[in-house]
């Protein structure tokens, strides 16, 4: 009986043809089949330990490239939000003057009425105020003179003077012309040279030094001394954007291409056995056209459940060591045939996908398996594929269809044993990542979240 496990990316497993009975003529051709079986088996341990290692070292590096690009992404964003912050600021500060304009304008007429019916007030209060100070002054000349002639004989003629000279000046200078005016000015001198100490004192404290400063009793505005300085020139010279932080196990951003490792996102109004799927892109041509899987329709059972159930070209030995995996609907192509995605390394026979994320190696794992140095339950067998012809899905982008986006390693392999966050419903992969993106993809995920992942077998 012949058998096969075909798979996609590279990691097609060979047609296998039993052994006949053994017979003396074949035995020494079956024992050098047998030593260049367990040399290849070395050599392909080496290798499974080395792309082992550099996997393992790529993570604990950080050496990540999609994660600096969402770094990059978020810095953009956060960017742009401030701007429009500092935008929305600024016209609301050129309305406030606008309204304060308009105000002063309607109130122009107003005042200047008022001041006509006023006109002659102030200045019969100061033809009053005049004739009041000549009359005080001439009664004050006259009671010097009486003083200065009962003193002349022994006082001599100097105090005469200085008294004529004393209501000369009384009588020239006017008396105030509004009441409560010495207050006011001694309030002005004492607030000058209270601003003149404060000044003084508080020039070592730093707040006002290299003319930034922020306003008191808004802290989030910023004030600039400096006179070729405008509002608008601010946040080039002060770095005022937060640090962003991104979450590894989480992250998600849009893209503006097609690139394999990318996922693309059903819009909501897709129906069909798309509705609401994730598909990961495994490869991508401009003249051979483009291979991806569906990674959010988990079937129900394990792989030997699934296998035996449908008609496969699962070969039985994966089918042994792989019981207890998982199991995808990949798509409605060849849905006979089997791949395997999971994160271990770039094995033999696999493809790497994306940093972390890998697809095929199926007979290399399975070694591992039997070694117990990889946990079946880390792979994901994906039951079919999707595919198009050349330009046929960048037609699909442009009118809509998808939204394209990448993501982090821990979405990929959601349903191959991936950590989950509090944040995420482990149940909705699709939902999960629109949310990650966030603006009006996070309005989309809340708005027609509910059905899940788990759907019934096409």
């Amino acid at each position: 009986m012949t058998t096969a496990a075909a798979t996609i990316g590279g990691s097609a497993t060979a047609w296998i043809h039993p052994p006949s009975a053994a017979s003396p003529r074949t035995r020494s051709t079956d024992a050098q089949r047998i030593s260049s079986s367990s040399s290849t088996a070395l050599w392909m341990s080496k290798n499974t330990d080395r792309a082992r290692m550099e996997r393992l070292l790529e993570d604990s590096m950080g050496n990540d490239w999609r994660l600096f690009r969402a770094k990059l992404v978020a810095q953009e964003q956060a960017e742009l939000s401030l701007q429009q912050e500092l935008k929305n600021k600024k016209q609301k500060r050129e309305d406030a003057v606008a309204a304060k304009e308009e105000r002063a304008t309607v109130a122009a007429p107003t005042a200047a009425a008022k001041r006509q019916r006023t006109a002659e007030t102030p200045d019969e209060e100061l033809a009053k105020n005049g004739q009041l100070g000549d009359l005080f002054g001439a009664a004050i000349s006259t009671i010097f003179q009486k003083n200065s002639d009962k003193k002349k004989a022994n006082d001599g003629d100097s105090d005469h003077d200085s008294a004529i000279k004393q209501s000369k000046m009384h009588s020239q200078t006017p008396f105030p012309t509004r009441k409560g005016f010495l207050p006011q000015v001694r309030r002005a001198r004492n607030a000058a040279d209270n601003k003149i100490i404060s000044s003084r004192s508080n020039i070592f404290d730093g707040t006002s030094i290299g003319g930034i400063q922020l306003n008191a009793g808004d802290g989030d505005s910023l004030t600039v001394n400096d006179p070729f300085m405008s509002a608008d020139e601010l946040p080039i010279h002060v770095d005022v954007v937060p640090s962003i932080q991104i979450n590894k196990h989480r992250w998600a951003h849009p893209i503006g291409h097609i690139e394999p490792g990318s996922v693309l996102l059903a819009n909501e109004k897709l129906g069909g056995v798309f509705h609401q799927t994730v598909v990961l892109i495994v490869d991508h041509h401009e003249s051979k056209g483009t291979t991806g899987i569906i990674i959010n329709r988990p079937l129900e059972g394990d792989l030997r459940q699934v296998a035996t159930a449908k008609e496969s070209n699962l070969d039985l030995s994966l089918k042994l060591a792989f019981t207890k995996s998982p199991v995808t609907y990949g798509g409605p192509v060849l849905p006979e045939d089997f791949a395997i995605l999971h994160g271990f390394a770039e094995v033999e026979g696999s493809k790497k996908l994306a940093p972390g994320i890998f697809i095929g190696g199926s007979e290399e794992l399975m070694q591992q398996v039997r070694i117990s140095r990889f946990d079946p339950h880390q792979a994901l067998f994906v039951k079919g594929h999707a595919a198009w012809v050349p330009n046929q899905l960048e037609r699909e982008i442009q009118k809509g269809v998808w939204y394209t986006a990448s993501v982090s390693p821990d979405f990929l392999l959601r349903y191959a044993g991936a950590p989950v966050t509090e944040e995420d419903d482990e149940n909705d992969l699709w939902a999960d990542i629109l949310s990650a993106m966030g603006d009006d993809y996070a309005k989309i995920a809340a708005q027609h979240t509910g059905r899940g992942d788990r759907r019934k077998q096409p």
